[in-house]
């Protein structure tokens, strides 16, 4: 269980590393000085600010609704297994115990019945009763609870499978929503596609003209 909770934390650690990343690149963008000499490439680089910015947000606000009803959830339920685990250890104590005293009350009645004996089996199997009792007291209530506990796993995770695919709907219909707004705002109309890479390439082409981006 705790193996799908950290694959589940690493991945939403990805997704915040990779809008924040996002979010600097745009904002060094935003400091390149052909944003001051071409207000057209500033509008484009402004808008991808902006998008990054609430890719960003909601991003976040999907981070914290997992953390919240998926991660914390399967905290939850993680901490349940050292008290089951300890049960099932004290049920085999109490096993090994009845084992015991039940060999040592077996080796007396093979004996002959002698006067020594007889009291001997009569202490063991006095001493065996209450033994007896308890393993089949622990016994019992791990038969009854350990399928109970077993079955409830899916109406306790549910919601939480539910929760989590409900977030990721609508992080992708947002991030659809996001994008196609920053489509809308960049696409040039009569420009076709051989066109904007012309121009894309001439941009790159100034890019790699500055001397900070120079090879030594």
């Amino acid at each position: 269980m705790s193996w799908w909770r950290e694959t589940l934390k690493g991945s939403m650690e990805n997704f915040s590393t990779m809008s924040k990343s996002a979010v600097k690149i745009s904002l060094d963008l935003l400091s390149n000085p052909l944003c001051e000499q071409d207000q057209d490439f500033l509008n484009m680089v402004t808008a991808l600010d902006t998008a990054m910015k609430r890719m960003d947000a909601f991003n976040q606000e999907k981070v914290n609704q997992i953390q919240k009803t998926v991660i914390e959830p399967l905290k939850k339920f993680g901490s349940v297994f050292p008290s089951l685990n300890m049960a099932v250890k004290r049920r085999e104590q109490a096993l090994q115990d009845y084992r015991r005293l039940q060999a040592k009350v077996e080796k007396y009645e093979e004996k002959e019945k002698t006067g020594p004996v007889l009291a001997k089996l009569h202490q063991a199997r006095e001493e065996l009763r209450p033994v007896r009792d308890d393993f089949e007291a622990k016994n019992k209530q791990l038969l009854d609870e350990m399928p109970r506990f077993y079955n409830s796993r899916l109406d306790y995770f549910q919601p939480s499978f539910e929760s989590l695919i409900r977030a990721q709907v609508v992080y992708y219909s947002e991030m659809h929503k996001i994008f196609g707004d920053l489509t809308q705002q960049l696409d040039q109309p009569g420009h076709p596609d051989e066109q904007r890479e012309q121009e894309n390439e001439a941009k790159l082409s100034e890019l790699r003209a500055l001397s900070i981006v120079a090879d030594d």
